[in-house]
C-alpha cells in the first residue's frame, strides 16, 4: 500500500495529503515515481550512507599521462594496430551519455537533435551515428551503439532516430536505455512535491549510466555479443574520435579497467576537473575541490602543473562494470544543495533549498587496479556545445570543426580559403589519413563553403 510504504520512510506528509483528497497531489504519479526507485537505497542515503567522502588532498601529485606526441611516434603503431584488432572482433561497444536537454540551445528536445555542423548543420545525434556506421565499414564489423537517455527526453530520442531511418545503422545494433532517478529531498529529510503532483525527482548523475546498463540488460546484452570494452563519450561534444584504436589499444594492452583522455586546460581558472594522482589511486580533482595553491601550482620549468583536464571521455572494461554494479560495489553519491521548484502544503508553486544526490561516474577512477591517461589535443577533439555563443559554445564548436577539417584538407596540398568552412562527413573520413586517397577528386583551390562527403 502506498501509504504505508511512504510511512516507513517518514513521508506523512504526503501520506495526510492523500488521505484528505488534496487534488494538487496525484496518487498515480507519486506510485510510478517510488516504482522506478530502489527504496533501500534512498532510506540509505537519507540517513547519511553511500556518501562521497572527500579526500584531503594532501599526498597529491600529477597522473602520469600519455603525452599527444605519442599518437604520431613509432611506439604507437602496435598499440593502435591492437585497438583496431579489437574492432574487427567486434569487441568494443560506444556509449553515449544523452539525457539531457537543449534547453541552453533554445530548444525543447533533447541535446542529441541540435544541428550541429559547420555547413550541413547535421544534429550531434547523426554526427555520432555516422561516425560510428563509418567505424563498422572501415573494421567490417558492427559497432554496437548504446544511447543512455532520461525519462524526459528517451521517447523523443528515440522517434528521433527512427524517423531518420538511424541514419543508417541497423536499428539492432542501436540500444536504449533511461537513466535511473532519485527524489531530492528538503533539508530535513522530507520528499519534495513537484508541480505535476508527483515526487520532485534528478537524474541520478552520469555515474548512474553504469547502473543502468544493468538495469535495462544492457550488460547482458553486451555480454552475449562478447564485447569487453565501452568506449564512453557525453552527447554535446561534436570532435569526439569515437572508439579510437589508439586508446581502446593502450588501455586494453596496459591491463587498464577505466581510462581517460584529457586534454591541456586553457588556463588556471578554466573550470574543469583535472585528473591527479591522489593517495596513489587516479581519480578527477573537481575546479571547485582545488585549492589556490594547488590550482596556481607551477612544475620546474614553470608551466601549470596541474592541467590535465577532464575530457569525459573514457575506455571501461565490461567485466569493471559489472562488478561496480554489484551488490558489493557501488559508486558514492554525491549530495548537493540546490534550489528546486515545488509545491507547498497547500499546492501553491514555491521554490525551496533542497538536496539532489547524484553519482559520477569519475569516482571509479580510484577503484580501478590499473588505469591509463591519454593527452588528446583539444582542437582535434573536445569542442563541447554547451551555449549558443562564447566558451564551449554551437559558435565556438563550428568553428573548431571546420578549421580541424581545413586542416586535413591542407596537410594533404590543397589551398582552402581562411573565408571558408569546411565539413568532411565521417562517411568519407573518420581521420586525415582516410582522406588521402580521394585528394585527387578533390579541387586544387576550395575559395568557398564545402561539404566533401
Amino acid at each position: 500500500m502506498l501509504e504505508e510504504k511512504l510511512r516507513q520512510l517518514g513521508q506523512d506528509h504526503i501520506v495526510k495529503l492523500l488521505e484528505t483528497g488534496a487534488g494538487f497531489v496525484s496518487r498515480s504519479e507519486i506510485e510510478k515515481d517510488l516504482k522506478e526507485v530502489n527504496i533501500p537505497l534512498i532510506r540509505d542515503l537519507m540517513e547519511g550512507r553511500h556518501l562521497y567522502q572527500e579526500p584531503a588532498l594532501v599526498q597529491v601529485k600529477p597522473a602520469p599521462v600519455v603525452p599527444a606526441s605519442f599518437s604520431t611516434s613509432p611506439e604507437a603503431g602496435p598499440y593502435r594496430a591492437h585497438g583496431e584488432d579489437l574492432l574487427r572482433k567486434g569487441k568494443v561497444a560506444a556509449l553515449v551519455v544523452a539525457g539531457g536537454q537543449g534547453s541552453r540551445l533554445g530548444i525543447d528536445a533533447p541535446k542529441g537533435v541540435v544541428g550541429v555542423t559547420p555547413v550541413t548543420g547535421k544534429s550531434l545525434f547523426q554526427l555520432h551515428a555516422e561516425k560510428v556506421l563509418a567505424l563498422s565499414r572501415k573494421y567490417g564489423r558492427a559497432v554496437p551503439l548504446f544511447v543512455m537517455t532520461s525519462r524526459v527526453n528517451d521517447a523523443d530520442t528515440r522517434d528521433f532516430f527512427a524517423r531518420h531511418a538511424f541514419f543508417g545503422l541497423d536499428p539492432q545494433d542501436v540500444f536504449f536505455f533511461v537513466q535511473g532517478m532519485l527524489p531530492s529531498i528538503t533539508l530535513d529529510g522530507r520528499f519534495v512535491l513537484s508541480h505535476h503532483g508527483g515526487l520532485f525527482m534528478n537524474p541520478d548523475g552520469h555515474g548512474g549510466t553504469l547502473a543502468a546498463l544493468r538495469k535495462n540488460g544492457c550488460l547482458d546484452i553486451m555480454r552475449a555479443r562478447g564485447i569487453e570494452e565501452i568506449f564512453y563519450f557525453q552527447v554535446d561534444n561534436p570532435l569526439v574520435s569515437i572508439c579510437d584504436p589508439l586508446f581502446i589499444g593502450l588501455h586494453n594492452l596496459q591491463g587498464a579497467k577505466m581510462s581517460s583522455k584529457v586534454v591541456r586546460k586553457t588556463s588556471f581558472d578554466e573550470k574543469v576537473g583535472i585528473i591527479a594522482e591522489v593517495d596513489g589511486k587516479t581519480r578527477v580533482v573537481e575546479y571547485s575541490d582545488m585549492s589556490d595553491d594547488m590550482r596556481y601550482a607551477l612544475d620546474a620549468e614553470g608551466r601549470m602543473l596541474y592541467w590535465a583536464g577532464n575530457s569525459a571521455i573514457h575506455m571501461i572494461r565490461r567485466d569493471f562494470v559489472e562488478s561496480l554494479t554489484s551488490s558489493a560495489m557501488r559508486l558514492p553519491f554525491h549530495r548537493a544543495e540546490k534550489n528546486i521548484p515545488a509545491l507547498d502544503s497547500a499546492g501553491n508553486p514555491v521554490e525551496i533549498r533542497g538536496i539532489k544526490f547524484e553519482t559520477f561516474i569519475f569516482d571509479a577512477l580510484p577503484m580501478a587496479e590499473k588505469s591509463v591517461t591519454l593527452e588528446v589535443i583539444r582542437e582535434h577533439e573536445f569542442a563541447p556545445v554547451k551555449n549558443m555563443t562564447g566558451e564551449d559554445s554551437l559558435e565556438t564548436s563550428r568553428t573548431l570543426q571546420s578549421e580541424l577539417h581545413k586542416s586535413w584538407l591542407k596537410d594533404l596540398g590543397v589551398e582552402v580559403s581562411d573565408r571558408s568552412l569546411i565539413e568532411i562527413s565521417p562517411l568519407a573520413a573518420l581521420e586525415k589519413d582516410d582522406l588521402a586517397s580521394r585528394v585527387k577528386s578533390l579541387p586544387a583551390k576550395i575559395e568557398k563553403d564545402m561539404y566533401i562527403q
